[in-house]
């Protein structure tokens, strides 16, 4: 760990309260990073080596993150020594992942996935459960060790089903949740119970919302979503009775829409899909047979 950031090839994304420094070029996005000698103070996670052997770091910045081009890192350093490779300040800016994932690379997508769930759980888990010491930060802050009773305490994972319910021929089921506004529609969701199966909890959370009975789920695949602290598991499920009877706290509206419908709702504007980065837009788009326009 000394090493790696010691070395002048290491590079440090800066993270705040799950948004970093982003960089804007053309419809593309990068991440910006910089050296460990530029990064300002702060807990520091290893996010990961890649196969040239240059290490990835994040810093959780206490306070809002420095921005071009008036802004300066902590102690005096300044941003336009600090920031790497950036052609134009007027493209930079502060986002976070929702907003920027969908246009980032692979690297820079994981990287930032696994910096936001980590300085999430850091931020939620800084005192041992057993004696409410404070703990201590480990293994490049993959774990917390309590120095009072030696207690080791990892990263926590909620694992989340999510699903696609269609009837087997021409029709799915789109969902609003009482929070979103009119027009929002996603698929179902819900989190794994302890005890329960995936294809188990499939079943139970789309009877539970919205009174369909399902059979037959079939995995898609899976996304981490660090909101705070799930991966989300996806799956496809045919329905076996199609009545929708809606649990009023979880589900606002619910309905069946064949593609054509769907299609031309989408188009209008009367229904407005999950962004692009999200797996639920995956499983639509891939029940749908291509790309469908716009999002939240």
């Amino acid at each position: 760990m000394k090493s790696a950031w010691s070395d002048p090839a290491t590079r440090v994304l800066l993270i705040n309260d799950g948004n970093t420094l982003i960089r804007r070029d053309n419809g593309t996005a990068g991440l910006v990073f910089v050296s460990p000698q530029q990064a300002p103070p702060g807990e520091r996670y290893l996010l990961g080596v890649d196969p040239e052997g240059v290490a990835y770091f994040a810093v959780a910045v206490d306070g809002e993150l420095p921005l071009p081009p008036y802004a300066t890192l902590p102690e005096g350093t300044e941003v336009a020594e600090a920031i790497q490779d950036v052609p134009d300040w007027a493209d930079v800016a502060t986002e976070g992942l929702r907003k920027a994932g969908a246009a980032l690379g692979d690297r820079d997508a994981g990287l930032l996935v696994n910096a936001v769930a980590l300085e999430a759980w850091h931020a939620t888990h800084e005192h041992c459960p057993r004696c409410g010491s404070r703990t201590n930060i480990i293994a490049g802050g993959h774990m917390r060790v309590c120095p009072n009773d030696g207690s080791q305490h990892f990263p926590r994972v909620d694992p989340a089903v999510i699903m696609l319910v269609h009837d087997g021929d021409d029709r799915c089921l789109l969902a609003r949740g009482p929070q979103w506004p009119e027009g929002r529609f996603s698929v179902l969701a819900g989190f794994v119970e302890p005890g329960e199966s995936l294809e188990q909890a499939v079943a139970r959370e789309v009877f539970e919302e919205v009174g369909v009975t399902v059979a037959e789920p079939r995995y898609l695949g899976s996304q981490p979503w660090p909101f705070p602290r799930s991966l989300m598991l996806g799956f496809f499920a045919r329905a076996t009775t199609t009545e929708i009877t809606r649990d009023p706290d979880e589900i606002a509206e619910a309905l069946w829409l064949t593609r054509a419908e769907l299609g031309a709702a989408v188009e209008n504007g009367d229904i407005r899909l999950p962004p692009g980065v999200s797996i639920a837009r995956r499983l639509i788009e891939t029940w749908y047979g291509t790309y469908l326009p716009g999002d939240w």
